[in-house]
């Protein structure tokens, strides 16, 4: 019994702790994954850790009196940060877009569009980066929630995969919102910088994160003893699920190091469980994760095989340039033949024969292997520009053509569209343009399922927004999307 006062003393500060993160309902997000790591609080709290000194009672604090009449220094503070949605991390002009696009719209309704807008095609993957990522005014209408707008383009870049984009997104609000800090953190285990992650944790007080996150970054900053506390603690009040408590225990515990006990991965794996499961030797396959997850693997202490498959993946998304995939392709010599190896081993043939200059066998074999994959948008992105102007060959100048056409080069020929894709240009929307705006990529999309008419009309929206230039390679992209695409 003369041990119970620190014990109870712990579990005072952990329930403290824990009351306005357990409180906090899960916030809309297209990324399920995303909310496990860092739940932010309803409410300003403490941000005092195991190990450091207790914070003083409010009521033990002394209450400042005048000695004079003098005028005292001016405090100064910082005042409400501005509106998130206002932010970007580029401007409208660059973008190419209107600055008022939101206008007149409820972020209660932009935000779901954002979430759900497909971008299959190469022109509207490049669209939709623009449209996220531009600093537009924002939106006027309906009573949705200041940030909401903000919040859905973060988490659409986050499940493009696009982390480095998010994260700048992020970083130009600041990290002083719960919602913001969290998706920050996770961008930092998913880079595989754990030291980062605790550092904004560390830096960003008034912010309590889940009782998993705070003992895996005392353990991050050397003291285990608190972290074993914590752990301790949060289980016996029940602050922590079963799962996470064996999770965090192997993690702290090197007496596991040697066992055989294989962890069950959480079936919604939050960044954090991902990092730990790499951190007590039991690594998790990217491949049926989320496609962010793959950013893992582009580590340079991955396998080759492993940095393809992400490579591929993050391309596939807009996530990673072309140029990027072509470098991991020709970072080694293929070790096997078939899926990933085939690609990487053709590009290096088609490689060898851009430098030599006979690309008759070469590029045809390339664009059936990568067409057979359904990336011969990828080949196209990775080395249209280097064909040269003319080709010998007519089956190797065909797919140079096809390649160049679907890149938008200027000398590029596109055929003339399927009739079925006319449709009058629209009115100007005077208002709402950017829910005209992400219907039209909707509709565009649908020409993957072979709704020409559908996409004709998204297309002519765009003309009508004038974003003439996407009109003009999307509508090539759709036309040329046959020749693209493997015969069933």
């Amino acid at each position: 019994m003369a041990d119970s006062g620190p014990w109870a003393a712990l579990a005072v500060t952990l329930a403290l702790l824990a009351g306005p993160a357990a409180a906090q309902q899960q916030p809309l997000s297209a990324s399920d994954w995303l909310s496990g790591s860092v739940r932010g609080p309803v409410r300003e709290s403490s941000a005092w850790r195991p190990g450091d000194a207790p914070p003083p009672r409010p009521d033990a604090r002394p209450q400042p009196v005048a000695t004079s009449g003098a005028v005292g220094p001016v405090q100064v503070s910082r005042l409400d940060e501005g509106d998130p949605d206002h932010t970007g991390i580029q401007s409208p002009r660059r973008a190419g877009l209107p600055a008022d696009l939101w206008s007149g719209s409820d972020p209660a309704v932009l935000a779901p569009m954002v979430l759900a807008t497909p971008a299959r095609l190469e022109a509207m993957q490049a669209l939709l980066r623009r449209v996220l990522t531009a600093q537009l005014a924002p939106p006027t209408g309906g009573q949705g929630a200041r940030g909401q707008l903000f919040l859905a383009r973060a988490d659409r870049l986050l499940d493009m995969g696009a982390l480095d984009e998010a994260q700048a997104l992020l970083v130009a609000a600041g990290p002083g919102q719960p919602e913001i800090f969290r998706r920050m953190f996770d961008i930092a285990l998913l880079e595989g910088d754990e030291g980062r992650a605790c550092a904004i944790m560390n830096g960003t007080p008034g912010i309590a994160p889940s009782f998993a996150a705070r003992i895996f970054c005392l353990a991050q900053t050397g003291d285990w003893a608190a972290a074993a506390v914590s752990l301790h603690g949060a289980e016996t009040l029940g602050l922590i699920d079963e799962r996470q408590a064996v999770l965090m225990t192997h993690f702290l515990d090197d007496a596991f190091v040697d066992g055989t006990e294989l962890l069950e991965p959480a079936e919604r794996l939050s960044p954090l469980e991902f990092r730990i499961h790499e951190a007590v030797g039991q690594p998790l396959p990217t491949l049926t994760l989320p496609v962010a997850f793959a950013q893992s693997d582009l580590r340079l202490n991955s396998g080759f095989k492993a940095r393809l498959e992400a490579a591929e993946r993050l391309a596939r998304t807009g996530a990673l340039p072309a140029a990027t995939l072509r470098q991991v392709y020709g970072e080694q010599r293929p070790a096997a033949s078939g899926g990933v190896w085939e690609r990487a081993g053709v590009m290096r043939t088609l490689e060898a024969a851009l430098a030599g200059g006979d690309l008759t066998q070469a590029l045809p074999r390339a664009f059936d292997e990568f067409r057979a994959a359904g990336m011969a948008d990828l080949l196209a992105a990775m080395v249209a520009a280097d064909m040269p102007a003319a080709i010998p060959d007519p089956e190797a100048g065909r797919v140079a053509e096809l390649l160049r056409a679907w890149s938008g080069l200027a000398d590029a020929t596109v055929p003339a569209p399927d009739p079925a894709m006319e449709a009058p240009v629209p009115p100007v929307p005077e208002t709402r343009r950017g829910e005209a705006l992400l219907t039209a990529m909707a509709d565009i999309d649908a020409a993957i399922e072979g709704d020409l008419a559908r996409a004709g009309r998204g297309i002519a929206m765009l003309r009508a927004l004038g974003l003439d230039r996407d009109a003009d390679r999307a509508q090539a992209q759709v036309v040329l999307l046959p020749q693209m695409t493997a015969p069933q």
